[in-house]
């Protein structure tokens, strides 16, 4: 562990779900922003009950950091009821485009997308959600031919079990997940050229056990997709990484497609402080770090978190750890 893992990012506000990325040399991190609330945890996610984004850079992995302010609120985004969840961001055709999820104003989420000529915003949102949208934790990427992805989805609080029929299920939320069979999966769709709109249906994320070669299965908590989808690509592979939610794991799985399937190659993040656990994988000047959260900041208060940041290795069959392979014993 460095002092970059111990110390939190920023301490003036708390901050969760780090999306990474550089745009033009810099680092530009697109947090949710935590806000205090007397709303009692539950599964349904009521306590995390944030507002407004901000966006924080840092000129390099040791700071300092920038906090540019509030860049879209939910007061401006005519769709949204409540609930400003994970965010993700992504630059293509000279502008930046910002992914986040909210509860609509029947209840259940959607992902909206804005705009803004600056990684820094302000952003602009569009007056829809984009159609077909559902569920939480939008994680966007663009391919080296330049066709960008969305990928989303989170159980339990995120409602993606409610969606297994095609059309939202109320009446869904009282399993919460899969029971039995392979496991609820994030979902993937391709992005139209303006960023705006799903091309196609969306498609299940599919990660197989490399033993078995059969997919995993709902029981397997320590493995199987819960919330947080993130994707990168190293050396032609795609690395798919998630959290295990409720065992509080981060994992990877590996393919050779953006859409999959990828096979279960193992955990980067053992449990932190706080419930959940969130992330996102960069490159940067010749080094791989993780930007993710914990609840230390508060003192364990669940829904009031700050984002970390750590460095990652890979080993030579392109494995990832948080355990660097060239220290001495």
């Amino acid at each position: 562990m460095t002092s970059l893992d111990i110390q939190p990012l920023v301490t003036h506000i708390y901050t969760a779900d780090p999306s990474a990325h550089v745009f033009n040399g810099r680092i530009y991190v697109y947090p949710s922003h935590d806000i205090a609330t007397d709303i009692v945890d539950n599964d349904n996610g009521d306590q995390y009950a944030m507002e407004d984004y901000h966006v924080l850079s840092l000129p390099s992995i040791s700071g300092p950091v920038t906090d540019h302010g509030v860049v879209l609120s939910l007061k401006d985004i005519p769709w949204a009821a409540k609930q400003l969840w994970a965010p993700d961001a992504a630059t293509k055709n000279g502008k930046y485009y910002f992914f986040f999820p909210a509860r609509n104003h029947e209840g259940f989420f959607q992902i909206g997308v804005a705009v803004a000529d600056e990684p820094h915003g302000p952003f602009v949102p569009e007056p829809e959600p984009i159609k077909g949208s559902y569920s939480i934790d939008p994680a966007s990427f663009v391919d080296d031919d330049g066709q960008a992805y969305l990928y989303f989805g989170g159980i339990w609080g995120g409602q993606l079990q409610c969606w297994q029929k095609g059309v939202y299920d109320k009446d869904a939320y009282t399993t919460m997940e899969a029971l039995e069979g392979p496991a609820l999966s994030a979902r993937v769709a391709k992005l139209s050229n303006d960023m705006k709109s799903f091309v196609g249906e969306d498609v299940a994320v599919e990660i197989f056990d490399p033993a078995t070669k059969e997919l995993l299965h709902s029981s397997d908590h320590d493995r199987r997709f819960f919330e947080a989808a993130w994707v990168h690509k190293r050396n032609g592979v795609y690395y798919f990484s998630y959290s295990t939610g409720d065992t509080h794991y981060l994992c990877y799985a590996t393919g050779d497609s953006p859409l999959g399937p990828f096979t279960y190659r193992g955990r980067i993040l053992e449990p932190v402080t706080g419930w959940t656990t969130h992330h996102s994988i960069v490159e940067f000047e010749g080094r791989t770090w993780l930007f993710h959260h914990d609840a230390s900041l508060s003192g364990g208060k669940n829904h009031l978190r700050c984002v970390k940041v750590r460095e990652l290795w890979y080993t030579e069959d392109g494995s990832l750890t948080a355990e660097n392979p060239g220290a001495s014993a």
